[in-house]
């Protein structure tokens, strides 16, 4: 009997795609990570320690695993890729047999957002190299911060930022979670490297999709990349600040502006904007 684990359980993605592991499972046994597992109260699972700064950990945790998603570390780039290197040398030396990792779209070159893509690329290589089976997502950008930032967006009137008419392939943790489920159980998936994202859309349609949903009048005005990353920093500090900015420089860039491989991977199309905002008022 096959044995999944999901790492990273605590946060928001890994805890989707654990919860539908265990839906689509029935009995195959799904095992979750966390850096503290006293943490993870709402997950009807087993949880292990999954510290990705802890080698010796991750090898006793992953022993009996069969099939492992990595959900991608949220450290800087400089420390991700080895910390994502001790998850895979760990899955290696448990006996794991298949990796799945939680990449990202976005620009390698030439934005804010480049050096995180860069890190996420590498482990992409060393996943490819471990010598185990592998498939490999790379997320759209989530559209839920623009839905839980609405009160504030109704506060200043408007969303602002420098994506300008630039379109952008947003998704959601719930439809990831699907993709991530389907690639870690389906092996004729296996050696691909997927783009999991839904219809790209434009920032004025973002802003009609949330005033239909929330009765708000918000309109949109693009800003300059330098005056966008001063106010995510002023906001979010210097870390998240730039690398929020990079994001929207990419899909200013057009990056973003893809079909992806969403339906090749669930077996059907990524769920409608219509669809997703109309949900949201049910």
């Amino acid at each position: 009997m096959t044995t999944y684990a999901v790492t990273a359980v605590s946060g928001q993605l890994g805890r989707e795609i654990a919860r539908m592991l265990i839906d689509l499972a029935g009995d195959v046994p799904v095992i979750g990570l966390a850096r503290t597992p006293g943490n993870v109260t709402d997950l009807a699972i087993k949880v292990r320690p999954g510290d990705y700064d802890e080698p010796a950990q991750l090898e006793t945790s992953l022993k009996g695993v069969d099939a492992l998603v990595i959900v991608s570390g949220m450290a800087p780039p400089e420390d991700r890729i080895q910390q994502h290197r001790n998850v895979i040398n760990a899955a290696r030396v448990a006996g794991v047999q298949k990796l799945v990792y939680t990449s990202i779209v976005g620009p390698e070159e030439g934005t804010r957002f480049s050096p995180v893509v860069q890190s996420n690329r590498q482990t992409e290589e060393d996943i490819k190299a471990s010598g185990l089976e592998w498939a490999i997502g790379r997320n759209g950008i989530y559209i839920e911060p623009d839905v839980e930032y609405i009160e504030s967006y109704n506060a200043r009137g408007e969303i602002a930022n420098s994506a300008g008419s630039g379109k952008c392939g947003y998704t959601t943790r719930s439809e990831l979670a699907h993709a991530y489920a389907a690639l870690l159980t389906k092996d004729d998936l296996n050696g691909g490297t997927f783009d999991l994202n839904g219809t790209p859309i434009t920032q004025e349609t973002l802003v009609s999709y949330l005033n239909s949903a929330f009765g708000t009048n918000l309109s949109y005005r693009e800003m300059t990349a330098e005056d966008f990353v001063a106010d995510r920093s002023a906001e979010l500090g210097d870390f998240i600040g730039p690398i929020i900015g990079g994001i929207y420089e990419g899909i200013h860039k057009g990056v973003y502006d893809r079909s992806g491989d969403y339906a090749a991977v669930t077996g059907r199309p990524h769920q409608s904007w219509d669809n997703y905002f109309t949900s949201l008022t049910a």
